[in-house]
């Protein structure tokens, strides 16, 4: 039996202290730190600013482009190799800047809290800085705080801690440990880092630090290569490998041509070159750049971080959240809803309501009768308690078990602070909450008499009780039709604790223990739970709209993770219901036993943190993109292992931040969503530019491959398609990818994860823009060369041609859907500003002396820019009546 009288109380600080050692002195704990390094888990080295813009270039694009700047080198074509160099430069910078603020936001947020450790060095207890604790450190931890390393306990008084960011489990541990030394030192009991002390204080020494607690050995484990790519990062080497393939094809077949010709092998060299700069979408990475970076600064608004710029897209690409409950799904505040009174009275209150707002049902009980019984019985829960709730300057300050402080919550809405209770009620001995005994219980004096107060387990005080209270009055105790309740309350998803009073007017020689709980009176029963956020059930049904599927992983009890998700909105049937034990023996039986059962599973209940991990691959492996949430250090490996680890800001560990691809400052589901909608966007956008890229590419290479094997000369110099691709493309394309949403995204199914870049729609309209671009091009070349044109004005008036090809493309490209007038012409300012701008820039080349030598331009009549408007505006109809016939054929639509 644990009770302690309040004469055997010491204060704080020798109770922190203890009697045992003087502890290490400053030059031992000197050596030892180092000997043993820091306590701090070790952060990733940030590269510098060097080495991060060397890592640009690591592309299949690029080395394509790199390719074609060295042919131009060797062929001392100068010009086209300075503007290949630009475009190079150009997207390392960009591509940098963006990996270095990410980096620089990632250490930030491993700097967010200063851990601080009570210590005792040379006899004195101080307060240092955590990261400079040795192992022998003798430690002392109490309530509010969290453990700075691995402990091993020395001595704990009514020590509870909350283990859940190592274990997953919401239940907190109880830890004891002996006063002398036990005969093994392993014998006592272990005190973890980061885990939080919610009652109770210790003492212990420290036997491991930084990377070798079992915090830091989750870390190492997620220091290994994630198993997942991101989707952008499977298409875009899909899509360089295709670039890769089509230009290879068409040098070889151009090559076999040339020979065939009698062809010089300058010649043929200047003409692979022309194809090559042509085929490449140089503008491209700085377009993806582009669409992603203004993304992530769309979802920062949304509370949505991300440390990793390829998560943008993978984020809207995922088809399955595995989510976990507490603090996200839910406020992770719990509260009293419901009371139970014996006689079957019902008081339920709304998150936040006091006591007077509850809704009361029950027949033959008053309102009046019945709010006095329930006050009676918050005085019991508020009594024994053992949490603190005390009101600052900056709001509410709560220390303690969760439950703990969930009643003097409740029992402060009812107008009984504990404080003022007590000036009635003095507090002579208490009996504090063990596992074992499953209850807590204090004695109070209170006139000529003792008061005894019992908060536990409703099975533990139904078995205590003699009486319980029925309108006042103390009748015998039915068990039965109590237990009857508390499980009727548990079924809906409520914790359940129990409340009972007594009174004694002894004061026996053995103390206020155990033997005097007798008599006691039956009070009712108090339901609590963890409100589902309110904007939770809204944001999942969007999931569902968007076609992303819910799971919730959770170490809570079955029914009460049903409970919940049923609440926030998620859709289930009973049989979708897996626990544990059944993922357990699924995983025994091999992946394919598992794989079958997550691929009907939704809610997944008392899983052990390893599970996790396995829950999320094996969710993979079943065709989905995985999208997974976690804060704890247990959920670490499945945040890194899985396709988008989504780590929360506000009570997220640092473990699980590095370990994730973004973290939701917030801790709100519904900003997954808004996530989830900026993903699509963003990969919508660069959709947009790799059509309206890959169009006019391809609609150059058929004016190639149309022209050189009937004998006519180049219709474009390399240097010219370079500057038709860099400054036109390289203009337009930005502006593209900053395109806005078009208001739709969450209403479409997510992509197939095989789904390629390039799906028969976008096959189907760059086909069709290539023949009217490519072949319209080859055919004004033609007959401008038969009407006496000379190469020089030909290809000036072609490549003017191809600038408002690409402007009225650049047009179109702006959805896949919907017209142009639907959307509004003013709708993206950015977009026309580059159309104007790469008129204006070819405008100007025309008349600015040095360069028009360069690219072999002059000015043309106002008759021939009448003529190359009509031209170029075909590609802009053809567009807009294929968007029109997909509109009014929905089977033939794209499903994202």
């Amino acid at each position: 039996m644990t009770y302690a009288t309040l004469p055997d109380l010491t204060s704080r600080r020798e109770a922190l202290v203890g009697s045992e050692g003087v502890g290490l002195t400053e030059e031992e704990a000197r050596l030892r730190l180092a000997q043993f390094g820091p306590n701090s888990l070790p952060e990733p080295r940030a590269s510098s600013l060097a080495i991060t813009f060397v890592r640009q270039f690591r592309s299949p694009l690029i080395y394509i482009l790199l390719a074609a700047a060295l042919v131009s080198l060797l062929l001392s074509d100068l010009q086209d190799a300075l503007f290949i160099g630009i475009v190079l430069i150009a997207n390392g910078i960009i591509g940098s800047l963006q990996e270095h603020t990410a980096t620089k936001a990632a250490l930030a947020l491993r700097r967010l809290e200063q851990p601080y450790a009570n210590v005792i060095r040379d006899g004195r207890l101080r307060e240092i800085d955590a990261r400079l604790l040795v192992p022998g450190d003798r430690v002392a931890i109490e309530a509010g705080g969290r453990v700075p390393a691995d402990i091993r306990l020395l001595w704990a008084t009514d020590l509870v801690c909350d283990e859940s960011l190592l274990t997953g489990e919401s239940a907190p541990v109880h830890k004891s440990g002996p006063v002398q030394a036990a005969p093994g030192e392993g014998e006592r009991p272990m005190a973890f880092a980061g885990t939080l002390v919610t009652r109770g204080r210790g003492r212990g020494v420290v036997v491991a630090t930084g990377a070798t607690t079992e915090m830091g050995k989750i870390a190492a484990e997620i220091g290994k290569a994630s198993f997942a790519k991101p989707p952008l990062m499977i298409r875009l080497e899909r899509f360089s490998q295709l670039i890769a393939w089509i230009v290879a094809a068409a040098i070889a077949l151009l090559v076999l041509v040339g020979i065939a010709r009698a062809m010089t092998l300058n010649e043929l060299f200047m003409m692979s070159v022309g194809l090559a700069v042509s085929a490449i979408p140089e503008g491209l990475p700085i377009a993806i750049s582009v669409a992603l970076a203004i993304s992530m600064r769309r979802m920062a608004k949304a509370h949505v971080i991300v440390r990793r710029m390829p998560a943008v897209e993978a984020l809207g690409s995922c088809t399955m959240i595995a989510t976990d409950k507490t603090g996200t799904l839910t406020l992770n505040e719990l509260t009293v809803t419901d009371i139970r009174l014996p006689d079957g009275t019902d008081i339920v209150c709304d998150t936040g309501a006091d006591l007077d707002a509850c809704t009361i049902r029950g027949d033959g009980t008053p309102p009046a009768e019945a709010r006095k019984r329930a006050i009676a019985l918050l005085k019991a829960a508020s009594l024994p308690n053992e949490g603190s709730l005390v009101k600052e300057a900056n709001g509410w300050t709560a220390v303690g078990d969760t439950v703990d402080v969930a009643l003097l919550a409740a029992a402060h809405k009812a107008g009984l602070p504990r404080e003022a209770i007590e000036d009635d009620y003095p507090l002579v001995a208490r009996i504090p909450y063990e596992p074992d005994l499953k209850y807590a219980a204090s004695f109070h004096r209170h006139a000529d008499s003792i008061r005894i107060f019992v908060k536990g387990a409703a099975e533990t005080l139904i078995d205590m009780a003699d009486r319980m209270d029925m309108a006042g009055r103390a009748e015998p105790i039915d068990r039965e039709l109590l237990l009857r309740q508390k499980v009727e309350m548990a079924a809906r998803g409520l914790r359940v604790l129990a409340f009972a009073e007594g009174e004694t007017a002894i004061e026996a020689d053995g103390g206020f223990g155990r033997h005097l709980l007798v008599d006691l009176v039956f009070l009712g029963l108090a339901g609590m739970q963890d409100p589902v956020r309110p904007e939770v059930p809204q944001a999942i049904r969007d999931c569902h709209t968007a076609g992303v599927d819910v799971a919730m992983v959770t170490g809570d009890d079955p029914r009460t993770a049903a409970a919940i998700a049923s609440e926030a909105g998620l859709i289930f049937t009973d049989n979708q219901v897996v626990t544990g034990e059944e993922v357990r023996r699924a995983e025994e039986k091999g992946q394919e036993s598992l794989d079958g059962l997550t691929r009907d599973g939704r809610i997944y209940a008392r899983v052990a943190p390893s599970q996790k991990l396995a829950i999320v691959l094996s969710l993979a492996r079943n065709g989905h993109f995985v999208a997974v949430t976690g804060d704890g250090v247990n959920d670490a490996p499945a945040l890194k292992h899985a396709h988008i680890g989504v780590a929360m800001g506000r009570k997220g560990t640092e473990v699980a931040k590095e370990s994730a691809d973004i973290v939701i400052t917030d801790d709100n589901f519904a900003s997954i969503v808004s996530g989830i909608r900026e993903g699509r966007v963003a990969y919508a956008n660069i959709r947009k530019v790799i059509f309206m890229l890959m169009s006019t590419g391809a609609a150059e290479l058929l004016l190639f491959l149309l022209a050189i094997p009937l004998g006519m000369p180049m219709p474009l110099l390399p240097v010219q398609l370079l500057w038709l691709n860099l400054v036109t493309n390289g203009i337009q394309d930005i502006a593209l990818a900053s395109e806005n949403p078009e208001g739709d995204e969450l209403s479409r199914a997510p992509r197939r994860p095989s789904e390629p870049i390039f799906d028969r729609l976008m096959i189907r309209r760059i086909w069709q823009s290539t023949l009217v671009m490519g072949a319209g091009g080859f055919a004004m070349f033609y007959v401008l060369l038969k009407q006496g044109y000379g190469e020089t004005e030909a290809r000036n008036l072609l490549l003017l041609l191809f600038v408002l090809f690409e402007n009225f493309q650049t047009l179109t490209s702006r959805s896949e859907r919907k017209s142009i007038f639907a959307l509004g012409f003013l709708a993206n300012p950015l977009l026309l500003a580059s159309i104007v701008a790469a008129q204006a820039l070819h405008i100007a080349a025309m008349y600015t002396p040095w360069l028009r030598e360069v690219l072999r331009l002059s000015p043309i009549s106002l008759l021939e820019w009448a003529m190359l408007l009509l031209a170029a505006s075909s590609i802009f109809f053809v567009m807009e009546f294929d968007k029109w016939r997909v509109r009014s054929r929905p089977a033939d639509m794209r499903a994202s």
